[in-house]
């Protein structure tokens, strides 16, 4: 008997979505890519909110703290749905809490994103400045 009755249940759609060497297939590499440039344009948009409350008026810096506080929440989303596919479930829930935390969620961003680019150079996808190209998906 091949089953192993305390192994976890898939799900027939991650059956077939992945390969039996544990490569995954092109839809989820698609996912990877596209949850990796949300990830990168929410480090952009944190680290020139971050910079922009230097550069604007006292009476002014509440816009750029409105900003990072919306990156903060999209980085989140994209941290969580990323780390879910990357790593596991409940890796994906910790780092999703950690991103919020000021700096510590910008070096959640950081790893996140670095293994995201890990996992598609291993399945042969180009990786530029601001993630995964389109022509190489």
């Amino acid at each position: 008997m091949s089953d192993n009755p305390f192994q976890a249940p898939q799900t027939a759609a991650w059956q077939e979505a992945t390969s039996s060497d544990g490569r995954l297939s092109h839809e989820q590499l698609r996912r990877v890519a596209s949850d990796q440039r949300g990830i990168l344009i929410c480090i952009l948009i944190y680290l020139c909110s971050g910079f922009g409350q230097f550069a604007v008026p006292p009476d002014m810096r509440l816009i750029p703290a409105i900003i990072s506080l919306l990156a903060t929440i999209a980085g989140v989303v994209y941290v969580f749905r990323l780390a879910t596919k990357v790593y596991s479930t409940g890796t994906g829930i910790i780092l999703g809490m950690l991103t919020f935390i000021p700096l510590i969620g910008l070096l959640v961003l950081l790893k996140v994103n670095g293994k995201a680019t890990k996992v598609l150079r291993e399945h042969g996808i180009e990786v530029g400045l601001l993630g995964a190209k389109a022509s190489s998906i």
